[in-house]
C-alpha cells in the first residue's frame, strides 16, 4: 500500500505562504496538468484509488487538475495545511518586512507562535497527528487503494522527519520538494518508508 505526496504548484512567491488563500499562477496549472496526464498515463503503475488535498486555494488547484486526469473526486481536509503563519498570509513580502520586520519562519522559538498563528511546535504537531491518523486509515484498505495527498512544502518536511525518525526543529535543513514532485511512501516489512524522493515529471 502506498502514499503519494505531492507539493503544491507553483504560486506568486512575491507574497507570504502558509495560509495564504491565494492560487496557483499561470506555471503551475502547467505543472499540475503535466502531472496529471502522466499519473494517467501510468495509471496500471500508480493505482491511484483517492485524492485528498489540503484546502488552501494552491493545493487544490493542483489536486483538481489531478483530478480532472483521473477522474477522482477530491477530499478537503484542513489537516494538511501549511504552517498557520497568521497576519503574514497573502501578505506581499515588502509589507511584511516593513511592518514585521525579521519575522521569518526560522526566527521564531519553537514554542513562539506567529502573529494570530501557531508555533513550529505546534505545526509539527499538528502534521504529526494528521500522518499518523492517515497511514493507520491507509493500513486497513485494500493494498492497492493507493491515495495521493496533495499538501506543501513544509508538510512534506515534517513527514520526511517522522518517516526518517529524525529530531525536527524550525532551524533544521528542509528535504528538497520541488512543485508538483512526486514522494512515495510504502509500507514495507511492517513500516512505513520512503522509497522515491522528490520525483518530477
Amino acid at each position: 500500500m502506498t502514499i503519494y505526496l505531492v507539493r503544491h504548484g507553483a504560486d506568486d512567491e512575491g507574497y507570504r505562504g502558509g495560509w495564504s488563500t491565494r492560487g496557483l499562477n499561470t506555471e503551475g496549472y502547467r505543472q499540475s496538468e503535466k502531472l496529471g496526464r502522466y499519473l494517467k498515463e501510468n495509471q496500471d503503475l500508480y493505482k491511484i484509488k483517492r485524492i485528498i488535498s489540503s484546502d488552501l486555494a494552491r493545493a487544490l488547484d493542483t489536486a483538481g487538475e489531478l483530478a480532472r486526469e483521473l477522474e477522482l473526486p477530491v477530499e478537503r481536509s484542513i489537516d494538511w495545511r501549511e504552517m498557520n503563519n497568521g497576519v503574514i498570509a497573502g501578505m506581499p513580502n515588502e509589507i511584511v518586512n516593513e511592518r514585521y520586520p525579521g519575522l521569518y519562519f526560522s526566527s521564531l522559538r519553537m514554542d513562539e507562535r506567529y502573529p494570530g498563528g501557531e508555533s513550529p511546535q505546534e505545526f509539527f504537531s499538528r502534521i504529526r497527528e494528521a500522518f499518523t491518523r492517515l497511514c493507520g486509515e491507509q493500513a486497513g484498505r485494500d493494498p492497492d487503494d493507493n491515495l495521493i495527498l496533495v499538501t506543501h512544502g513544509g508538510v512534506i518536511d515534517n513527514i520526511y522527519y517522522l518517516i526518517k525518525e529524525l529530531d525536527w526543529n524550525n532551524l533544521t535543513t528542509p528535504f528538497p520538494a520541488d512543485y508538483t514532485s512526486l514522494h512515495r511512501i510504502e509500507h514495507l516489512d511492517g513500516k512505513w518508508s520512503l522509497t522515491l524522493e522528490n520525483y518530477t515529471v
